[in-house]
């Protein structure tokens, strides 16, 4: 393997400049969490700024109203151009040239992406990004442009062992050159059974179903894939921050780089999405403007969620914010680190479009995430995530912290309320 790195993110076991550039020179926010771990409902989200469940959009394929208004309808109607290139999945899974997009105009692809694949789409997404930028007639006026890329995505198809051909990456046998199992690898004997109940789902992200066989070493070659993954779509930013740079338009831009929802990377023995640890449903959240935000800012204080972008872009850009929006914006609290910020954010999970009544939500506090599902033995989960990080030690079975329990069902039961959330928390 080669040998450790100094990526801002903290892994040694791979390289990212252009990410590690971004978090070096703007704020990154450590404790920003989606607003559910899989795809459609984290990203009506991000361009909606409200929670899944007041859209209807629980599971992938829902589709929002399309009189909602996101993103782009906002900052068009107040004057900008909004442009969107690459992966929608709101529903489509895109980037075809076809793919709604609802307020944003879509760039004309150069050929056919592969819809599936970023290893082969996200250089074509980023040619017609680019070349946005880059020609000043799409520049008259200010502009708000979406990149949407698809990497590290294809770990989903590379775990099914499809279209390894296309993905073309081979891992080492030498397990020397493979990084290491994380420390929180193991499964949890106790883990709640509606947890088992998603290990065993045979469709609709049922990744983890492949790799109930896996040996150690094999789960290592799926960590130095996905890995390698990350490094493909690296290269792309960086294509994007040099076009940027090459326009002389990189010191009044607002960049944001964030995703819709996390990997499980071996966490648990779980690989990708569906699931509610941490690796799964903590997001990047970093915003770079030179001399406007603050670089070289962590702040690992304030929680944050996916819906916060929509606010947030707006409030740089004076753009009016529609009362229905809940997500909050963090200029405050990247202009000012001592602010309160917002005391909770909750994730919400639908592990199975085929069974509706299969639900879980889950709450960050700072200190403690809580965790509540609707079937099964074992229905909450409560980790100090000061104390353990790795989320090796449910307490929700721990006379010493009833207390903390029943503080995190009722700001739970509170937060339904006021979202008019239909899921209740176990008693």
């Amino acid at each position: 393997m080669s040998p450790p790195g100094q990526g801002a993110c903290g892994n040694a076991y791979i390289r990212t400049p252009a990410m590690d550039a971004l978090v070096q020179g703007g704020v990154s926010f450590r404790s920003a969490y989606c607003t559910s771990p899989v795809c459609t409902p984290a990203r009506v989200s991000l361009v909606t700024g409200r929670m899944p469940h007041e859209l209807g959009v629980n599971v992938n394929h829902d589709r929002a109203d399309d009189a909602v208004p996101t993103l782009g309808h906002l900052f068009r109607a107040a004057g900008y151009r909004t442009v969107w290139a690459g992966k929608t999945h709101t529903p489509p899974a895109g980037p075809e040239r076809s793919d709604p997009a609802p307020g944003f105009e879509l760039l004309p692809l150069a050929e056919h992406a592969n819809r599936h694949l970023g290893s082969p789409g996200d250089p074509v997404v980023a040619d017609a990004a680019a070349e946005f930028l880059t020609d000043r007639a799409n520049r008259t006026g200010p502009w708000l442009l979406t990149v949407s890329l698809q990497n590290p995505h294809d770990i989903c198809y590379w775990i099914m062992d499809r279209e390894r051909d296309v993905i073309a990456l081979t891992p080492p046998d030498d397990p020397a050159l493979l990084p290491p199992l994380p420390a929180n690898f193991a499964m949890d004997p106790n883990e709640p059974e509606f947890l088992t109940i998603c290990r065993q789902r045979g469709h609709y992200g049922n990744e983890v179903a492949w790799t109930r066989e896996w040996t150690d070493i094999q789960w290592r070659q799926y960590l130095w894939v996905y890995y390698r993954l990350l490094e493909r779509v690296d290269g792309q930013i960086a294509r994007l921050l040099k076009a940027l740079r090459d326009t002389g338009a990189a010191e009044n831009t607002l960049v944001l780089h964030t995703a819709d929802h996390g990997e499980g990377v071996a966490a648990h023995h779980s690989v990708v999405k569906l699931m509610p640890y941490q690796e799964a449903t903590a997001i990047p959240l970093t915003l770079r403007w030179p001399g406007r935000v603050p670089a070289g800012v962590t702040d690992s204080k304030h929680l944050v969620s996916g819906m916060d972008v929509l606010p947030t872009l707006c409030d740089y850009a004076g753009v009016p914010v529609p009362p229905s929006v809940r997500g909050r914006s963090l200029r405050p609290v990247i202009e000012n680190p001592h602010a309160p910020g917002v005391p909770l954010v909750v994730s919400e999970f639908q592990p199975d479009p085929s069974r509706m009544e299969l639900k879980g939500r889950i709450l960050w506090t700072g200190r403690f995430k809580y965790a509540a599902f609707s079937h099964g033995a074992g229905r909450e989960m409560l980790f100090d995530l000061h104390l353990d990080p790795g989320e090796t030690k449910n307490l929700a079975g721990s006379t010493g912290h009833a207390n903390e329990i029943e503080r995190h069902r009722k700001l739970l039961a509170e937060w339904a309320r006021q979202t008019k959330d239909e899921f209740v928390a176990p008693e």
